[in-house]
C-alpha cells in the first residue's frame, strides 16, 4: 500500500494536487497550516493506489508518494 506525505506547513493550497488524484482523496483540509493556507492532505490513506499524479503536480514539491 502507498502512503502520501504531506508537508503541510509549506503547502499553499493550491488544490492542484485534488484535481490530479484519480480517487478523489486528496482534499483541502479545514485547519489552517503556519503560512495561513489551507494545506491538502489525504481523507482515505486506505485507497491510495501510489500513482503520484498528486506529488507530480505540485509546483512547490511538498508531496511525497511512498511505496
Amino acid at each position: 500500500m502507498a502512503k502520501v506525505v504531506f508537508n503541510e506547513n509549506l503547502c499553499k493550497g493550491c488544490g492542484l494536487c485534488v484535481g490530479a488524484c484519480p480517487k478523489n482523496i486528496v482534499a483541502l483540509k479545514d485547519e489552517l497550516n503556519a503560512k495561513g493556507y489551507h494545506p491538502a492532505g489525504v481523507t482515505d490513506p486506505e485507497s491510495c493506489i501510489g500513482c503520484a499524479f498528486c506529488a507530480t503536480m505540485c509546483p512547490d514539491c511538498v508531496i511525497t508518494v511512498e511505496r
